[in-house]
């Protein structure tokens, strides 16, 4: 049974800085991961940002169930371009033969 996204499928690398917060003198963020396996898609759709408001994410990535990458992290594409999450949607369907994932949405 398939319980993650096979890694020959992750086929470019990104980097990301996990966001931890915000301090007096701005966003913080963890030390960068960088050549994080992952499959990236950049077709533009609409998201539902967690404030609420709706955004034009820029790129959509699929990793690992596993990725430190929560919303307002930043992320470095493959084309070197620098995004921000906006959306993180962990798939997971235990018990049955589907890859788990997580899905990240940058804008």
């Amino acid at each position: 049974m398939v319980t993650r996204v096979p890694p020959f499928l992750l086929r470019h690398r990104i980097g990301v800085e996990p966001y931890l917060g915000d301090s007096a003198y701005g966003s913080t963020y963890g030390p960068a991961v960088e050549d994080v396996p992952a499959l990236v898609d950049t077709s533009p759709r609409m998201v539902r940002a967690p404030d609420g408001r709706e955004v034009l994410a820029a790129a959509t990535f699929i990793a690992d169930p596993n990725i430190d990458c929560p919303p307002g992290s930043r992320v470095t594409l493959p084309d070197g371009c620098t995004a921000t999450a906006l959306t993180v949607a962990r798939h997971t369907a235990p018990g049955l033969p589907v890859p788990a994932c997580t899905e990240v949405s940058c804008e």
